[in-house]
């Protein structure tokens, strides 16, 4: 993949949390997640790439949502695969509340997992934890095994979860652990990458949460030399027949990296759309919007935060093609 595509990325989530940030606080999630999906979309169809999204949001006829397969860029460049969350926490926006994000992962064609859209056990860890987790053995292990690689005490190991009540067990268990938990009320991708960022406070993300979402989470973990580790969760008989249309006979089947992301190179970027532990989010200033990001690349390692600045004269409609 081409290099420059880097900063194309930041342009596509920057337009779609620019343009999903002022429904923040409105109590309306669909409208947010309709501005960023068509924000996302109209910039994507500029970037000389042949893009085909393996994760989205759903089928064609789900539409406008950007949906499996459909087709992406300028029909130049590089064939990648394309995985998007236009807005990761549609409700976060409607609430007004942490770590909403605008997200977009590309790799080279073929090689991110084409997951389904069922729920997914996850492990995840950042660069000193890597080697050291097991998403078969006992929650207790995992958490020693953290503490031990990160140099602390298990009491001082903060462990991530969705709040929800599947995970009642789970969280009781690391209590019981004697390890500290973050509960989150959504955006399991934004708590994910956290885990590899010693800023954020978090140290490893546990639970159940979208398979999709994994592959994005595992797409910037590999750029950040971190480590993610699922198995799907059908729930019915209708997902146990798409596991095994995937080929997925053994549902115990464990995903590690490589699943998620098979090949060398990969390109992430997120930018905030509300204040976050890792990205700050969009804030309007006058005639001025601010906006930070987040974009990285496995084949380099490098990762860059770049803090944009807009001009609401100059981008009324807060996207230019």
């Amino acid at each position: 993949m081409e290099r420059s595509l880097s900063i194309e990325l930041v342009r596509v989530t920057e337009a779609a949390a620019l343009a999903s940030s002022r429904w923040m606080g409105r109590g309306v999630k669909d409208e947010a997640d309709d501005a960023a999906t068509t924000a996302m979309r109209t910039v994507l169809d500029t970037i000389p790439m042949q893009g085909t999204v393996v994760i989205g949001e759903g089928e064609m006829d789900e539409a406008p949502m950007l949906y499996i397969g459909e087709k992406l860029g300028t029909g130049d460049g590089p064939g990648v695969d394309v995985a998007v969350d236009p807005l990761e926490g549609t409700e976060i926006v409607a609430q007004g509340t942490w770590n909403a994000l605008a997200v977009i992962a590309i790799a080279d064609k073929g090689t991110l997992l084409h997951a389904p859209d069922m729920y997914m056990d996850k492990i995840a860890v950042g660069r000193e934890a890597v080697g050291k987790i097991d998403i078969n053995a006992p929650v207790i292990e995992n958490l020693k095994a953290v503490a031990k690689a990160k140099n602390k005490e298990i009491e001082d190991v903060v462990a991530t979860v969705l709040d929800r009540p599947r995970h009642a067990e789970l969280i009781k268990e690391i209590r019981e652990a004697g390890a500290r938990i973050k509960l989150i009320p959504n955006g399991d991708v934004a708590a994910a990458i956290n885990t590899a960022f010693d800023g954020t406070g978090v140290d490893i993300l546990l639970g159940s949460g979208g398979a999709p979402e994994g592959v994005l989470a595992a797409t910037a973990l590999k750029c950040l030399g971190g480590e993610i580790q699922g198995k799907l969760v059908p729930s019915n008989a209708e997902e146990i027949a798409r596991c095994q249309k995937m080929g997925i006979q053994d549902l115990n089947k464990v995903f590690y990296m490589n699943d998620f992301c098979s090949g060398d190179d990969a390109i992430f970027a997120a930018t905030g759309v509300t204040d976050g532990e890792l990205l700050k989010g969009v804030q309007f200033k006058g005639s001025k919007v601010t906006t930070q990001t987040v974009v990285m690349r496995a084949k380099s390692g490098t990762v860059r935060f770049i803090d944009g600045e807009h001009s609401l004269k100059k981008k009324p409609n807060l996207v230019i093609q």
